[in-house]
């Protein structure tokens, strides 16, 4: 995963009303009910079907270290679904995102501007079309260059622009060398 993706895990994660399953059974059981069957779970995480259904018993209750750390992943990324599509749905109608971010801008600005690409650490609000657009192409199954470029776009009509009362002839704004990134919505 990249750092735009990343950020909207760790947003939606965020938005949890409660805690995920802690132990190894209540966790197994989660994926079972999400996933439908142990065939579908053991596929998931790379184990055979007997050993998900040792889990689920109880049978064996310490996972390998690996194992356990997919099977958190697995169960952390299908918690609470209604809570996070409700979250998304809000951000891309009426809410909006929030980026914060340092990382390196670089953009293409008139002649006789300056566009030396320089770290910025910014905090910007981007209106719900922005979000929109994010969940849609990550939905879509969209590169990291072209979430970095939707961001990108926000950034430059919101930050950059003003929304349209400065920096008229800046044309593309690229994010480069990203520090760390963050959303909230």
């Amino acid at each position: 995963m990249g750092e735009i993706e990343d950020a909207i895990e760790r947003a939606d994660r965020e938005a949890f009303t409660r805690e995920p399953p802690k132990t190894l059974k209540a966790q197994i059981g989660c994926l079972l009910k999400q996933m439908g069957s142990a065939k579908a779970v053991a596929r998931e995480l790379g184990v055979t079907f007997d050993s998900v259904n040792r889990y689920r018993r109880g049978a064996r209750k310490p996972a390998r270290a690996d194992v356990a750390a997919k099977i958190d992943d697995a169960v952390r990324t299908r918690w609470q679904p209604q809570v996070r599509k409700r979250r998304q749905r809000q951000a891309a109608t009426t809410g909006g995102i929030t980026v914060e971010t340092r990382a390196r801008f670089g953009y293409t600005a008139p002649v006789g501007t300056t566009d030396d690409g320089r770290f910025r650490r910014l905090t910007v609000h981007l209106p719900a079309t922005y979000a929109q657009r994010l969940f849609d192409a990550r939905d879509a199954g969209a590169s990291e260059g072209e979430m970095r470029g939707i961001v990108a776009d926000g950034l430059k009509d919101v930050y950059f622009q003003d929304g349209g009362s400065r920096a008229t002839g800046l044309s593309d704004v690229e994010i480069n060398d990203i520090d760390y990134l963050d959303l909230d919505f």
